[in-house]
This record gives C-alpha cells, structure tokens and sequence, in this order.
C-alpha cells in the first residue's frame, strides 16, 4: 500500500510541476503601413487585368458610345464579375471579369450569352 501512496504521490507531483511551469506567450504583429498600400494597389491592378496571365469575357468592340451603352446595359443585368472599358486605337472593348481558368470564363460565358449572344473569350495579353 505505502508503495501504491508514493506512486500516486510522484505522479500528482509530476502532473502539477508541468502545470505550475508551463509558460505563457504573448505574440506581436507589427505591420508596415506599406503592406495594406501593396496589397490594395495588387487588388486593384488584379481587377484591371494588370497582373492576371488568366481570361476575360470581351461583350464589345467597337465606338464609344455603344461601348458605355453595353457596359451599362452589362452592370444592369449583372454584378457577379467586373466590367471594364478598355481603349485600343481606334476601338473601344468592354470585357468582363478575370478568370484565373478557362472552365471558369466557361461557365460565366454560358450565363452571359443570353444577353450578349456575340460575347466571347479571350487571354488578353498582360499590360506592362
């Protein structure tokens, strides 16, 4: 029995030194105020096509006027991806979105065929 007290007396002592030694940590994070800039610059320069090497839903090609009237018409039926006017001399395209695969852009041009039956895709070439 006294063999028994002391086993159990080694093994509440061994259960409450880790206990009564267990150490606490406190982690800080300093982050450069210029991390948010370049991650919002990054966002932004994603939305543009700046940074993608992936697809875009080009919905127009062609004048001015009915390019913002398609990008209207675009934004009033759907909000799902991201529209935008690009200008390439003498034309105006509206494209749509930016698709990191092309099963993706697949899926979004079937949705949007509806509205604009000459829509289609294409893997614009990155702006430098």
């Amino acid at each position: 029995m006294t063999q028994h007290k002391s086993l159990l007396l080694g093994l509440l002592l061994l259960l409450f030194s880790n206990i009564s030694f267990a150490q606490k940590a406190t982690v800080t994070i300093s982050e450069d105020a210029k991390v948010s800039k370049i991650l919002s610059l990054k966002k932004e320069m994603e939305k543009e096509n700046k940074l993608s090497d992936g697809f875009t839903i080009q919905l127009y090609y062609g004048e001015k006027n009915k390019a913002n009237s398609t990008i209207r018409n675009y934004r009033n039926s759907y909000n799902t991806w991201a529209a935008s006017i690009k200008y390439e001399t003498p034309n105006y395209k509206v494209w749509v979105g930016n698709f990191s695969s092309r099963i993706d852009a697949d899926r979004a041009l079937i949705e949007i065929k509806g509205k604009f039956p000459s829509a289609f895709i294409l893997k614009p070439e990155r702006s430098k």
